[in-house]
């Protein structure tokens, strides 16, 4: 029996942007339509509503579902059986068809590459709508762009979706629309545009703060000789991976009071508002991966879930604490977009992987809100290139051809080389053992502005911004850590004022000694903070677009990367606004 029309009566309501971007899609009719939004914006829900009515108006008979991973398959099946359209999740290449109970399949990027001509038999069969989820996956390789391209040419409509910055290298994304602007450069260009800016002021996602760690770091080279450095600190590339890699060595102290601070954060969300909060350390590999797990059970008392690799238990697993109350799920690269696992409040970002495309991914396991005032914590190492990311969230990427690349970050190949090769030294080998690290909250990151000052992990400083309430608005959390910073100053001028009226000591007082360079960028940052509080408080200007403004006039990256004199002159130029 031919599986039944789905029913547009009983779709569940639309959000405001998918009722836009689905009257533009009916409106064109076009072949191909691309859809960018954040996650947790319900991209799912906006594509199965145009399947359901391309079915129903009987442009298409069928519909093929294209996702990243296995895991994928299982839920899109689900959601799209929720609303009366049979995906078989279960098909397979040799299968060649699927059953006739189905409106079609759900299928990943590999199966694709394996045997374009069997999707592509089955795409010309029938009247076919493809969708393509996180359609940027289709640039991983050739033989999967070329596949995807070689099966679906034949489909009557394709929709391609994504949720997070395009590709940063030069692989074009089939069906996805590229314009040439005025530098000569090729763009994609996306049919229906939500961001994460966007979804933030309509409360369809969490506000999320980032609580970046620095602290001393000392490792021993092959030679024997013995390196230390401070995470966030300006140094060559090399240096900052040996350093990040040593502070998350889990047998390391860095790790712990991270992990002690980010638990602390989840009970605190758990009890003001959010029961069932749940926490997800992001790790590099299995071996580190269930070094973290083993450290959570060490420090709360309970064991912590673990997916290592997109196996056959691993949606399981995943669905498994999904629906439970437990604490905290330790993964490597498997809890990656599209996975929907609304109670996760609190991250741990304990990987060394940071492309855009990688963190805009793994923030997006957080943004999910389910009701308003929720907000989520993410704890990140201090690492220069990650704090951009993290005051860029609200950025919108497009896919760029031909625009001269450099660095983004670092990957797991470049801090495996880094054990080799260190440009600073010019060794030929650079074999290093972590001897040590510690944790200091060195700022929190909001709306695209750093507030703070340094604080050791367990003091009460630390705890005032652990301790921020779970339930709040995005302008609530801006007015709130405002003030947070200006307690914090005030504490430390208090505590300056004392300790100037204490006796002078008999002996001469030695001459104050100079303010090192990172002592220099927190008192500037500060200095900034205040001033930007100052303009928002004489203007109602969020504190992200007046940095953002600041940025356009003086140049430079966000201020958690900017230098002294690039920190200077926002100082200056805010002074005359």
């Amino acid at each position: 029996m031919a599986a039944r029309t789905p029913a547009l009566e009983t779709f569940p309501p639309l959000r405001a942007w998918q009722r836009k971007a689905l009257v533009e899609y009916l409106r064109r009719r076009t072949d191909d339509f691309t859809a960018v939004a954040t996650p947790g914006a319900g991209k799912t829900t906006f594509a199965l509503r145009i399947a359901a009515e391309l079915l129903a108006d009987g442009t298409v008979e069928a519909v093929t579902v294209v996702a990243p991973t296995e895991h994928l398959k299982t839920q899109w099946a689900q959601a799209a059986a929720r609303v009366g359209i049979q995906l078989d999740a279960a098909f397979r290449n040799a299968d060649l068809h699927s059953s006739a109970d189905f409106h079609g399949a759900v299928v990943t990027y590999a199966q694709v590459g394996m045997a374009p001509q069997v999707h592509r038999r089955r795409t010309m069969t029938r009247r076919t709508l493809v969708i393509l989820d996180e359609i940027h996956h289709a640039g991983d390789s050739r033989t999967w762009g070329d596949g995807v391209k070689a099966a679906f040419e034949p489909a009557v409509r394709r929709l391609m979706l994504t949720g997070t910055p395009f590709r940063s290298d030069d692989n074009p994304i089939p069906f996805v629309t590229y314009e040439r602007g005025g530098d000569g450069l090729l763009r994609s260009r996306a049919d229906a545009v939500y961001g994460y800016a966007d979804a933030l002021r309509d409360n369809v996602v969490r506000p999320v703060l980032f609580l970046a760690y620095s602290g001393e770091t000392r490792w021993r080279t092959n030679a024997g000789d013995e390196l230390a450095a401070r995470l966030g600190e300006p140094m060559t590339q090399d240096l900052v991976a040996q350093a990040w890699r040593t502070a998350l060595d889990p047998a390391g102290d860095w790790m712990p009071q991270v992990l002690r601070a980010a638990d602390a954060r989840l009970t605190v969300l758990r009890n003001a508002g959010m029961p069932d909060a749940g926490g997800l350390i992001i790790a590099s590999d299995q071996q580190t991966a269930r070094s973290y797990a083993k450290l959570i059970e060490r420090l709360t008392g309970e064991r912590a879930a673990v997916v290592l690799s997109d196996d056959q238990g691993a949606s399981a697993r995943i669905a498994t604490f999904a629906a439970s109350e437990q604490r905290w799920l330790v993964a490597v690269r498997m809890v990656s977009e599209g996975v929907d696992i609304p109670r996760l409040a609190v991250g741990v970002y304990a990987t060394s992987a940071s492309t855009p495309l990688y963190f805009a991914q793994a923030i997006g396991r957080f943004v999910r809100a389910r009701r308003p005032g929720e907000t989520a914590s993410v704890f990140l190492p201090s690492v220069p290139h990650l704090l951009g990311l993290a005051s860029e969230m609200e950025a919108e990427r497009d896919h760029v051809l031909g625009k001269p690349k450099d660095r983004e970050g670092f990957d797991d190949d470049l801090l495996e080389r880094a054990q080799r090769d260190d440009q600073a030294s010019g060794e030929l080998e650079k074999r290093f053992a972590a001897l040590s690290a510690t944790a200091e909250l060195d700022q929190v990151i909001f709306d695209g502005a750093s507030f703070g000052t340094a604080a050791q992990a367990g003091t009460p400083e630390e705890e005032e911004y652990l301790g921020l309430p779970g339930l709040l608005t995005a302008d609530q959390v801006s007015l709130l850590l405002t003030k947070r910073q200006a307690e914090q100053l005030a504490a430390q001028r208090r505590r300056a004022t004392e300790r100037a009226a204490e006796p002078a000591p008999a002996a001469t007082a030695a001459p104050p000694q100079p303010m090192s360079a990172a002592q220099r960028r927190v008192a500037l940052r500060r200095q900034l903070n205040a001033l930007v509080a100052a303009r928002h408080h004489r203007t109602g200007l969020p504190h992200g677009k007046i940095h953002a403004e600041l940025r356009r006039l003086c140049g430079g990256p966000p201020s958690a990367q900017a230098t002294i004199e690039q920190l200077e002159e926002r100082i200056a130029t805010v002074q005359t606004l």
